[in-house]
C-alpha cells in the first residue's frame, strides 16, 4: 500500500551531518578503516562532577515528570549563567528548557513563523535552519557570504534583505560551520540596522559561546545591543561546552509572552526534557567552570594545527576561525584539478579513497567547501590530513 505523505515532508532534506556520520559508521561496521570528521561532538567524557550529579538525581528519585519548561533548579542555574557570563537579566517565566538547543530553535520557529513569512539565514549556515523554516511554512532567505567577507554578513547586506515579509533573523556566532565570530562592534553595527525594523525578531544561537579564542571576549547580541531585548531569543545549551551531547539539554531565554507560546508547542510535542539530564545540566552551569576552559585549550590547539595543515594542501584554502570546533575549507581548486563535479563528489572521493568522512559545503549553503570537525584528538587529525593529501 502506498502511503500519502504530507507535502511538507517533501520540502525537507535529511541532515547532511547525520547522513555522512551514518555512512561512515556503516563503512566502519563493514570493516573499513574510516576516520570520521563529520559530527560536531566533543571527544571528551562528560566531566565527573556532572555525571555524579546525575547519579545522585537517580538515587534520590528524581525520575518523574518535571514542569514542561524545566525544573526550578535548572532554570535558576540558567538565569545565573546568563547574568554571570552575558550580563543579561531574565526571570523564570522567560526561560524554556528543551531537549537540546535544536528543539529550542524549532519551538521558536513554530511559534512565530506563518505562511509567507521570510526568515533571514546568513550562509554558511547550520544545516537545520532552512528546513525548520520550511516546516513552519516560511521561506528561508539566504544571505550569502564568502572568504572575502570572512564569511560574515555586513550591515548593508542585512538592510537590503529586510522587507515587509521579514519576520526573523537566524544568527549563529561562533558559527557552525565556519568557526567565524562577530566582534562586539560588528554586532552593534548589525543592531543599528535591526533597530530600524521593529517587526524583525532575532534568534541568537550561542551554543558555541565557550569554545572561543578570539582576541576579545565573547559578546552575545543582547549584551552588545540591549535595546533589542524585547525581540531577542537567546539559544544555548550544555552539549558542546560540557561534552554533554547525548544528555540533550538546551534552553531559550526571551520575552515572557513568546516563551509561553514556545512552552505550549513543547507541551504538545515532547513535554519536559529528561529529569536526570536537567539535574546534570544544573550542576554543569552552576559548578566551577575550569573543565570548560581545559577543553577549550585542547580545541584551540587542534584548530591551530589543522587550519594551516589544510591550507597547505593543493587546491585547498582554509582561514582561521575564532571559535567552535570546525574547519571550513574551500576545496574548489582541488575539485577542479581532480575533475570532480562538486563538493558532494569531493566528499565521496575522500570517503572512498582516503577513508575520511567530511560534510559537503552545499549542505551549509556554501558549495565548493567541506566542513571538517576537530572534535577529536590531534593524532587522529594528523592521520586524516595525511590521507586527504594522498587522495588529492
Amino acid at each position: 500500500m502506498s502511503i500519502r505523505l504530507a507535502s511538507r515532508v517533501a520540502q525537507v532534506k535529511p541532515s547532511a551531518t547525520i547522513a555522512m556520520s551514518m555512512k561512515a559508521a556503516e563503512l566502519k561496521a563493514a570493516g573499513r578503516d574510516i576516520i570520521s570528521l563529520s559530527m560536531g561532538e566533543p571527544d571528551f567524557d562528560t566531566p565527573e562532577h556532572i555525571r555524579a550529579a546525575a547519579i545522585e538525581a537517580i538515587n534520590s528519585g528524581q525520575t518523574r515528570y518535571t514542569a514542561v519548561d524545566g525544573t526550578p533548579a535548572l532554570k535558576q542555574a540558567i538565569i545565573d549563567k546568563l547574568a554571570r557570563d552575558n550580563k543579561l537579566d531574565y526571570e523564570a517565566n522567560e526561560i524554556l528548557v528543551s531537549s537540546g538547543a535544536k528543539q529550542s530553535i524549532y519551538n521558536l520557529v513554530q511559534a512565530v513563523i506563518d505562511e509567507g513569512d521570510e526568515v533571514l539565514v546568513p550562509a554558511p549556515y547550520w544545516v537545520s535552519y532552512p528546513d525548520m523554516v520550511r516546516l513552519a511554512g516560511g521561506s528561508p532567505v539566504t544571505l550569502s557570504t564568502s572568504a572575502a567577507s570572512d564569511y560574515k554578513i555586513t550591515p548593508a547586506q542585512l538592510a537590503s534583505a529586510i522587507n515587509d515579509d521579514t519576520r526573523l533573523l537566524m544568527f549563529n556566532s561562533p558559527s557552525n560551520p565556519t568557526g567565524k565570530a562577530y566582534s562586539r562592534a560588528e554586532l552593534e553595527a548589525l543592531g543599528e540596522v535591526l533597530m530600524e525594523h521593529p517587526r524583525v525578531l532575532i534568534c541568537s544561537d550561542d551554543i558555541y559561546e565557550h569554545i572561543w579564542w578570539a582576541d576579545e571576549p565573547f559578546s552575545t547580541f543582547g549584551e552588545a545591543v540591549p535595546a533589542l531585548r524585547d525581540r531577542l531569543v537567546v539559544i544555548n545549551g550544555v552539549s558542546k561546552a560540557y561534552a554533554m551531547t547525548g544528555w540533550r539539554i538546551g534552553y531559550a531565554a526571551g520575552p515572557a509572552g513568546l516563551i509561553k507560546e514556545m512552552r505550549k508547542i513543547q507541551g504538545q510535542s515532547t513535554s519536559n526534557p529528561c529529569s536526570i539530564s536537567q539535574a546534570a545540566a544544573a550542576a554543569a552551569l552552576s559548578a566551577d567552570q575550569a573543565c570548560v576552559a581545559e577543553m577549550n585549550v585542547a580545541f584551540k590547539q587542534r584548530h591551530d594545527w589543522l587550519v594551516p595543515a589544510l591550507d597547505a594542501l593543493p587546491g585547498v584554502n582554509c582561514t582561521p576561525g575564532q571559535g567552535a570546533f570546525y574547519a571550513f575549507a574551500d576545496f574548489s581548486g582541488a575539485i577542479e584539478s581532480l575533475g570532480l563535479d562538486d563538493d558532494l563528489a569531493m566528499a565521496e572521493h575522500l570517503l572512498e579513497k582516503a577513508g575520511v568522512a567530511t560534510v559537503p559545503g552545499t549542505a551549509f549553503g556554501a558549495p565548493g567547501h567541506l566542513r571538517l570537525s576537530f572534535a577529536c584528538d590531534l593524532a587522529t587529525l594528523e592521520s586524516a590530513v595525511e590521507r586527504i593529501a594522498a587522495a588529492l
